[in-house]
């Protein structure tokens, strides 16, 4: 299923790269507040959907513009047809397709893919992560003056703002530097392949991170929500890091956020 996962997301990242650049701003629709959709993102998700829908019906699928579609197999798709689509409004080139497949709730195959780059970042469940089909694997540093995290401000949940920058700020204090990229699934995919050393982010979305999720776990990383335990695609409070660096992130967002 791999294989139809890769070639979904070539579909919609065409469509993505076609069009960059050539949308107005201004036409974008607003969701919710301060969470924006346009038409590209509707025809890189439809496009994905009808292909992979030809190939299995019977699949239940979760994808970003189109809501939750229930299934009569065991297999449940997560799709982003365009993450990032502030980055990909105001023509910043850091976007994706990102596509989960989950088989009875536990994760088996994940393709994250970067059009512009055409880096095709894939995993199976027990077969490791890959990077346009070389292995990966995440950083070997554990030097916290030599770490480069990644994370992302809570845009559609501001009450939290205050106990983020709290945990932000007990890690920037401790690392060499902090990257906020506006797409999750590249952030998540990046730790894969070792050019982050960890990320973290609050409220994000199930079709955001599933693709990303097991890539780490693949390329030997560690995931987990913000008090260490596996809530994360249903919280949506992620922490990922290598096995060296991620207890000392866990125990700065125990710290901070506790049980709330």
């Amino acid at each position: 299923m791999i294989t139809y996962a890769i070639e979904a997301a070539k579909i919609g990242g065409k469509i993505l790269r076609d069009s960059f650049r050539k949308i107005d701003p201004a036409l974008a629709e607003e969701k919710s507040p301060r969470d924006f959709v346009t038409e590209v993102d509707k025809r890189s998700e439809d496009a994905i959907l009808n292909y992979l829908s030809r190939h299995f019906p019977e699949d239940a699928v979760v994808a970003e513009e189109s809501g939750t579609h229930f299934g009569k197999s065991d297999y449940r798709w997560y799709i982003d047809p365009l993450d990032g689509t502030k980055n990909y409004m105001h023509g910043f080139s850091m976007f994706c397709v990102s596509i989960g497949l989950a088989r009875r709730g536990e994760l088996v195959a994940g393709v994250v893919y970067d059009p512009m780059l055409d880096e095709l970042f894939t995993a199976e469940k027990g077969k490791g992560a890959f990077l346009n089909g070389s292995p990966i694997r995440v950083s070997p540093i554990s030097d916290w003056n030599r770490t480069l995290l990644a994370t992302g401000f809570p845009h559609r949940s501001k009450e939290v703002l205050d106990l983020y920058l709290e945990s932000f700020r007990k890690l920037f204090v401790q690392v060499s530097a902090v990257r906020r990229s506006g797409s999750a699934a590249l952030d998540l995919a990046y730790v894969a392949a070792g050019r982050f050393e960890g990320f973290w982010e609050l409220k994000l979305n199930p079709y955001d991170i599933a693709a990303g999720i097991l890539l780490v776990q693949e390329a030997g990383g560690v995931v987990s929500d913000l008090a260490g335990g596996n809530s994360f695609l249903e919280t949506g409070n992620i922490l990922t890091a290598n096995p060296h660096i991620y207890p000392g992130m866990l125990s700065v967002t125990k710290q901070v956020f506790g049980n709330r």
